[in-house]
């Protein structure tokens, strides 16, 4: 075990007798230790243990007791250790722990290897045996002390205060804890615990109901609400409503008041930096380094462009070499240089050279002729087209013919555009004469035309999506005759691939065989009709256009584009936690605990549960309900006395009386009572030494279920 941040450690052994007994408050929240008959302990810490790494190469595990100095956390990695505590609803389970925080605490007091002081150390209402049984244990075992005795904090907080005049013998003690709420009623100034009650609701279920709220609030800053931090907003914001329902309704329509109540909470937040306008420097600097970048691109494109000339002159050089051979051969050796060479025909050759040619003149940036040669260009694409059949083989003649319709479609293809564009000429010239004649006609015709085209394309653009699904007549649609002809397409495809390498390859032998290609590269007639409506309603606008200029062509008018979502800077009001019914929602437990699923009954409550139990008459209970003590560290919630007055009151006859007080110091008052029945007579009467543990063992505690009370 390796303490962390631990304070002067106390010699107070060598100064007190061994009869001097040592007090003990083990609050499942603070553990508290001292001697007998002072008004304060002497050392006070958080009751928890953690285990983190220390950062060294060994990474040897340290245990870190109670709370830690954050300076000396840094050299612990505590990112995979979680805080435990050795308690369950205010009872120990977790002797383990136990036994690391009373090291702690004793080393802390000056012993060395045994405690020869008697213990007197206070535990919850009706505490189970077994858990007294093993502190016992090890208190006796461990560290051996003389003797041990176990008071109830509730009774001795009571007890101090009835001492101080706030409460007679006869009352009720509310104690509001860390993880428990008890009602314990007084007789004679001792405990009945028969008529005790009990809630699994304290203040650590506060402080997590209002971390939980928080994070879900602000997901953006849960790791910044840390426990810790919520058990912080929660003893500085919180406090209990007189009326809960009331001030639910002033936060819903009252916003003046309801700010005024609010509190925030500001996060660290430093502003980004302003974005300032580079100097002169920055820019000549990035204009150097653009233009470096720039140079060492044209660089690299000058050294692949001579790279790609030194290759085409290479390739025209083998070819004219080859074509000088050819044309000093007769028929018999031209034949065999092709077939050396891998070319079909002399024209094929020609046909490369003036390819490669055209090729290297780009890359030199020259020009490739004027139109006639372009045209010869695209002859030569066709060079066995002009070959008689005697001269080919079974292969060039497939060759061929497909070359032959290869051309064919291109030069229709070229006689159509030319018709097109004379019959465009045509038209404008007939408009215009129609413009110059009727401007006003003529307009008017314009936007006749527009409107039939555009419900036109429109229509088109609706069937194509949808398919004509509201066709009475049962009609295929056209979206579905565009799928038909695409699964047409592909399946000529893949029954072509999957043909080859059966058998001989006989494909192209047929004139018949080369129509699959009309078929896989026809436009749909639909198409060609869409595509022309809607040039010709690109052309009809722009006409309009040039006479109204305000007219706008919604066909072409995009739709605007959606800006990129812009990231809005974060600002101070983005690291703000505003805490408004959280202060008094989570405090609203212990008076409704079903709010965090606990199905209990709330401390107001408690208490007719617990005078209910009291088999007395109803003047002991009118005389129990004029001395209330409210003590624990959730009753310094501010409005916790008024709130528990008007509740208890709906539970009692009408104008019974009734007084609740404070204790004067709720959260210490336990420690303070303990110490002063410590200091009495009365206390050596109440504690059982080791000689008795030792003749009796555990069965002590079973058999007789002792419970030491003031």
């Amino acid at each position: 075990m390796t303490p962390v941040h631990r304070p002067p450690r106390q010699t107070d052994f060598a100064r007190f007798p061994a009869s001097t007994p040592i007090v003990i408050d083990n609050g499942a929240s603070t553990f508290r230790i001292g001697w007998a008959g002072e008004a304060e302990p002497r050392l006070a810490f958080r009751n928890i243990v953690q285990r983190p790494r220390h950062r060294s190469s060994a990474g040897e595990t340290v245990t870190v007791v109670g709370d830690a100095d954050p300076a000396l956390m840094k050299y612990f990695d505590c990112t995979r250790t979680s805080i435990r505590s050795p308690f369950d609803d205010d009872v120990v389970f977790q002797f383990e722990y136990m036994e690391y925080i009373l090291d702690y605490g004793f080393d802390r007091l000056g012993a060395t290897s045994e405690v020869d002081h008697p213990i007197l150390m206070t535990e919850c209402e009706c505490n189970p045996s077994f858990s007294r049984a093993r502190m016992s244990e090890l208190l006796f075992e461990t560290y051996g002390v003389p003797s041990v005795a176990f008071g109830i904090d509730d009774a001795f907080s009571y007890k101090y205060n009835q001492k101080l005049g706030n409460c007679g013998e006869d009352g009720l003690a509310i104690s509001c804890e860390f993880g428990t709420c008890h009602v314990v009623p007084f007789l004679k100034g001792q405990p009945v615990l028969g008529a005790c009650c009990r809630t699994n609701v304290g203040g650590s279920h506060i402080t997590d109901f209002l971390r939980q709220l928080l994070s879900l609030k602000y997901p953006y800053h849960a790791a910044s609400v840390s426990w810790d931090k919520a058990e912080e907003l929660k003893k500085e914001h919180c406090y209990v409503a007189h009326d809960y329902m009331s001030e639910l309704q002033i936060f819903k329509n009252n916003k003046e008041e309801a700010e005024e109540k609010t509190r925030y909470w500001q996060l660290p937040w430093v502003p980004p930096p302003k974005d300032e306008p580079p100097s002169e420097e920055e820019l000549a600097r990035k204009a150097a380094i653009k233009e470096k970048s720039g140079q060492r691109l044209r660089d690299m494109a000058a050294a692949k462009r001579s790279q790609k000339i030194e290759g085409l002159e290479k390739k025209l050089s083998e070819l004219e070499y080859i074509m000088e051979q050819l044309d000093d051969s007769d028929e018999i050796e031209e034949t065999a240089i092709l077939s050396r060479t891998g070319y079909l025909s002399q024209q094929e050759v020609k046909s490369n050279i003036l390819k490669v040619t055209q090729s290297l003149r780009k890359a030199k940036g020259e020009s490739n002729g004027n139109e006639e040669n372009a045209d010869a260009s695209g002859a030569d694409k066709y060079p066995l087209v002009s070959v008689p059949d005697e001269m080919l083989t079974p292969e060039q003649l497939k060759e061929k013919k497909k070359q032959i319709l290869l051309k064919t479609t291109t030069e229709g293809r070229i006689r159509a555009k030319q018709r097109r564009a004379e019959e465009a000429a045509l038209r404008e010239k007939q408009e215009e004469e129609r413009r110059t004649e009727n401007p006003e006609l003529y307009f008017d015709e314009l936007r006749a035309r527009y409107l039939e085209l555009s419900e036109k394309v429109d229509q088109r653009k609706r069937q194509k999506v949808n398919g004509n699904n509201n066709n009475s007549s049962g009609a295929v649609g056209r979206g579905e005759r565009l799928n038909a002809a695409r699964k047409e397409r592909m399946r000529l495809l893949t029954t072509a691939a999957f043909d080859r390498g059966k058998g001989e390859d006989t494909f192209g032998m047929r004139d018949e065989d080369w129509l699959v290609y009309n078929k896989m590269s026809k436009e749909n007639e639909e198409d060609n009709d869409g595509d022309d409506d809607e040039s010709e309603l690109a052309r009809i606008a722009s006409k309009i256009q040039e006479v109204d200029p305000t007219f706008v062509n919604q066909h072409e008018a995009a739709e605007p584009a959606a800006d990129p979502h812009k990231v809005r800077p974060l600002t101070a009001e983005d690291f703000k936690i505003a805490i408004g019914t959280e202060r008094f929602r989570c405090p609203e437990v212990l008076f409704q605990p079903g709010m965090i699923g606990v199905d209990q009954a709330g401390i107001d409550e408690m208490v007719s549960i617990s005078l209910r139990r009291l088999a007395e008459d109803e003047s002991v209970k009118e005389r129990l309900c004029q001395s209330i003590l409210v003590t624990g560290g959730s009753s310094l919630f501010p409005g916790m006395i008024p709130r528990l007055e008007a509740g208890i009151r709906q539970f009692r006859p009408y104008l019974a009386p009734l007084k609740l007080v404070r204790a004067s110091d709720p959260i210490l008052d336990a420690w303070r009572g303990a110490a002063a029945f410590a200091a009495s007579r009365e206390f050596a009467r109440q504690t059982f030494t080791l000689e008795d543990y030792r003749e009796h063992g555990e069965n002590l505690f079973h058999r007789y279920n002792i419970v030491y009370t003031l």
